[in-house]
């Protein structure tokens, strides 16, 4: 992680201390972010885009995701008051009518499969839309918050389970070397795949940090940045067998 960059490519790949010759099956285990890594959108702004309220979310959206914001579990929360009220139909609504997998998922993702490497999504976004890109992609494992929902409307807090905490770049983390554990793997056998300030400690943990589309703050720490392209693109650099 620590290893100069190589120059950018023109191809729009940056890669910064990979040794050749990596392979996926290399690895075990892969974690990914879902919003605007694994899909399109970010879920929480969608929402409320329904409800009249996107720019107010989207402003603490971007500052969290850029790194701005230093506490993401408040920042969550105060995004999440201002869906209070809105029915709960706007979850399928927004997965329905604008989530769209990133280009490229697909293929990687059933790369990795075939590789034999275990999957998890891991989310700051919410259950609603990671349970369905778990069944959807055939992932291992999805972890993610629970919106509070009362009488078919979002109530404005999340739903905290006494087996863990709300989904922060810390949790993210955490998960992953819980993961590598119960595994028996090192955390050089694992990727992290993400794009926002906090998928940093996850990424930073692993063997194999990748960034879709990065924000600044990550694109200057990932081995391996896709500026261009779908995430397939992984595949110019890590051989798939």
């Amino acid at each position: 992680m620590t290893a100069a960059p190589n120059p950018p490519s023109p191809t729009g790949l940056v890669v910064r201390g990979l040794r050749p010759g990596l392979k996926l099956s290399d690895f075990k285990l892969i974690a990914f972010d879902m919003d605007s890594t694994l899909i399109n959108i970010e879920c929480i702004d969608e929402i409320a885009d329904l409800a009249g309220r996107k720019a107010e979310v989207a402003e603490i959206t971007e500052a969290a995701m850029r790194g701005e914001i230093a506490d993401y579990k408040d920042s969550l929360r105060r995004r999440v008051a201002l869906l209070a009220g809105v029915p709960e139909a706007a979850l399928e609504r927004v997965y329905e009518e604008r989530l769209r997998l990133n280009p490229g998922v697909e293929t990687f993702v059933a790369a990795c499969q075939t590789a034999g490497l275990k999957t998890l999504l891991i989310s700051g976004g919410f259950t609603h839309f990671s349970e369905r890109i778990r069944r959807r992609l055939k992932l291992d494992f999805a972890r993610a918050n629970t919106l509070g929902v009362a009488h078919g409307r979002l109530t404005g807090t999340l739903f905290d389970r006494p087996w863990g905490d709300i989904v922060d770049g810390a949790e993210k983390k955490r998960v992953v070397l819980e993961v590598c554990e119960l595994m028996g793997i090192s955390t050089a056998q694992a990727i992290a795949v993400g794009d926002g300030a906090n998928d940093l400690p996850m990424m930073q943990a692993a063997g194999l940090s990748i960034a879709y589309h990065p924000k600044p703050a990550v694109a200057e720490v990932a081995m391996l940045s896709i500026m261009q392209g779908g995430l397939d693109r992984a595949l110019e650099v890590i051989s798939p067998c």
